[in-house]
């Protein structure tokens, strides 16, 4: 150790702490433990919906979207800089009756000042007393766009604020958690190219998540500094009477399908292998599309004489049911599948219009 005062304190290699094999997760594969990063996604994306949903699983330390362990669960500290608190308290309770959780059991701190200005040194200093009194285990900041005047596209103004974020992480062992938009023709982009302003954004992150649509389908990357990073995930967002939640899908359900057929080619061939009706739900489970898009289509092929619907459920009408099934062992209607809703009222999940952004909570049916 160099004694000299005036020094920086140093020491030989070899003396430097051994890092453990394992890597310290706050959920499992998804954000490593006290990593500060970026959810970022298009507009419409569901990125709220997601990092409230995140903020819900580390306080009650419950599987985020129904699939990933927390690792660490403790007290968060949360501040929706766009959405209402009403909003805000509306989808913490759906997401709280999704996962079976009281509310109000939960160390869940939402912020609820009108405004935080992270490139003035009051809101600053006030971030940093808030954080030592909850004393939480993940910070979520959302958006970034809400949290200062600077411009995002100019690396010495925006890394200041970044550098104010890991000093927060590293001072008081808070992940943190970073809600922010990417660019709208971003698609043809990687995830984090795609972030808009300063490459410093994604270099930035120790775990960064990307939500994106692609017609009917968010997929979930996620990326890690220091860790695997995992292949796309399908996520989706369901409803249950009130309760809303985005939820992980099993990957087999869209690779079965082959992307270039189109929404009614996959219908039609799903209903070609079932040899019993099938619900709304299981069909759009077989098919990887939405509960609306998967009514419309019913709707549709019922009034050309392509499908009909019987108590149980829609099958092909006998006149366009091919000889044979399309795979070798058709696949039964599981037991207990309810009979499908009416075509005007889906009752799982949100399209577009029903956003993360939460603009327009969706309507009651």
């Amino acid at each position: 150790m160099n004694s000299h005062s005036k020094n920086f304190p140093s020491q030989r290699a070899c003396e430097l702490p051994a890092v453990a094999a394992q890597i310290p997760w706050l959920i499992q594969d998804l954000w490593t433990d006290q990593a500060v990063g970026i959810l970022g996604g298009e507009p419409k994306c569901c990125k709220s919906f997601l990092a409230l949903g995140i903020a819900l699983a580390v306080a009650s330390g419950t599987e985020c979207l129904r699939r990933f362990p927390v690792r660490r669960s403790g007290p968060v500290l949360f501040f929706p800089a766009e959405d209402s608190l009403a909003i805000v308290r509306q989808r913490l309770d759906g997401l709280a009756v999704a996962a079976a959780l009281a509310l109000a059991d939960l160390p869940l701190h939402v912020i609820t000042a009108p405004s935080m200005r992270l490139d003035l040194a009051s809101d600053r200093q006030r971030l940093s007393y808030t954080i030592e009194a909850l004393q939480p285990v993940l910070l979520v900041l959302d958006p970034l766009i809400r949290l200062h005047q600077l411009d995002e596209n100019d690396a010495s103004q925006i890394a200041p604020l970044l550098g104010f974020l890991r000093q927060l992480q590293r001072q008081f062992h808070v992940a943190v958690l970073l809600v922010h938009h990417a660019k709208k023709d971003g698609a043809a982009l990687r995830p984090g190219q795609a972030l808009r302003g300063s490459s410093e954004l994604h270099g930035w992150g120790d775990s960064n998540l990307y939500l994106r649509r692609h017609r009917d389908q968010l997929s979930l990357t996620v990326e890690h500094r220091a860790a695997p990073s995992l292949d796309p995930i399908p996520v989706q967002l369901t409803q249950q009477g009130a309760a809303l939640a985005l939820v992980a899908l099993d990957s087999s359900l869209r690779s079965a399908t082959p992307t270039t057929l189109s929404p009614e080619q996959r219908l039609l061939q799903a209903l070609a292998q079932l040899q019993q009706p099938a619900s709304v739900q299981h069909l759009r489970k077989l098919c990887a599309l939405r509960t609306a898009t998967v009514c419309d289509l019913l709707h549709t092929l019922s009034a050309r004489g392509q499908v009909r619907r019987e108590s149980s459920g829609y099958s092909l009408s006998n006149s366009n049911r091919a000889p044979a099934p399309l795979n070798s062992e058709p696949q039964p209607v599981p037991g207990g599948d309810l009979a499908p809703p009416p075509l005007s009222q889906p009752n799982l999940p949100i399209g577009p219009e029903g956003n993360g952004n939460g603009k327009h909570p969706p309507k009651e049916p």
